[in-house]
């Protein structure tokens, strides 16, 4: 082979970088599948779509509407302060269980890996219980067996429907976060504990300065998605008679002439909020298990 020829070779084996890119995008995708898998991504665009079939459907039903009757988004508009007022207490409701469910789960989990069997046993217990048990079982023992209202002192303190219902959420809420924190603690190297007890470092001191700041990052994307989820399960108090943004819904309806035709329209309303308070958080979540992606 002449010197010539090998060189025209040699240049064309060089041309080949031009390829990098797509080569780079690909592996990208293939290492951002392998972290959060490779199930459908939602998109805005879909929340956009969702939004358009809705307001078709009110358009068609607007159009069906007598000349007597109240257009569909006539109505919506009059109802609208009433279920975004619904709404809020549905976010409220989440806060507060995901607070409380946050704060005794902590607890919870760390019982869990606890040295005491007694203490053991009984948090992976109670962990267990409420990890499986239905959301909505759970909110019915809960408004059922709690009293109406306490007598201190001879005075009587009210016990709100809404306080119930968000103890109820926050029962299973503490079951995940058990786990979450379990599973985070235990997924720490256990290099980290045997260097740590030859600094002669306490467990006490081990687990609070060491290894629980090193979970915090791995424990942040699951709760995320769990409240997400709380948020969405919050129209389970729907059921148990609170006032939120379901409740209110089906009040509007019955307070309308043409309920039938705005179920859709006032329905939609309800899903269009929710997807827009949850999908960032969603998304938000992807993010952060892709940035604090552990590899142990």
């Amino acid at each position: 082979m002449s010197a010539r020829r090998r060189m025209r070779l040699d240049n064309a084996g060089t041309d080949l970088p031009v390829l990098l890119p797509g080569a780079e995008r690909l592996a990208d995708r293939a290492r951002r599948d392998r972290l959060v898998g490779t199930m459908p991504r939602l998109h805005w665009t879909h929340g956009a779509v969702l939004a358009g079939l809705i307001v078709l459907w009110a358009g068609m039903a607007e159009a069906q509407t007598g000349a007597a009757e109240p257009g569909v988004f006539d109505a919506l508009f009059r109802w609208m302060p009433l279920l975004l007022e619904g709404f809020g207490f549905n976010i409220l409701i989440s806060f507060m269980s995901m607070a409380i469910g946050t704060a005794v789960g902590v607890a919870l989990g760390l019982g869990q890996i606890s040295l005491l069997a007694p203490v053991r046993g009984s948090s992976w217990l109670v962990t267990q219980f409420f990890r499986n048990a239905p959301w909505l079982v759970l909110l019915f023992f809960v408004m059922f067996m709690m009293p109406f209202e306490f007598v201190v002192f001879g005075t009587v303190i009210p016990f709100p429907d809404w306080i119930k219902a968000t103890i109820g959420l926050a029962l299973p809420v503490m079951a995940n976060v058990s786990e979450i924190v379990r599973g985070a603690v235990m997924s720490v190297p256990s290099g980290q504990w045997e260097s740590s007890e030859s600094l002669a470092f306490n467990r006490r001191q081990t687990l609070f300065m060491i290894i629980l700041p090193q979970c915090i990052k791995r424990m942040i994307p699951p709760w995320m998605n769990l409240y997400a989820i709380l948020t969405m399960a919050t129209v389970l108090a729907s059921i148990v008679g609170v006032s939120e943004m379901m409740t209110l819904t089906r009040r509007a309806l019955a307070a309308e002439q043409n309920a039938f035709t705005l179920l859709v329209p006032f329905y939609g309303f309800v899903l269009l909020c929710f997807f827009a308070y949850c999908y960032p958080i969603a998304r938000f979540t992807l993010y952060l298990e892709r940035r604090y992606h552990v590899i142990t």
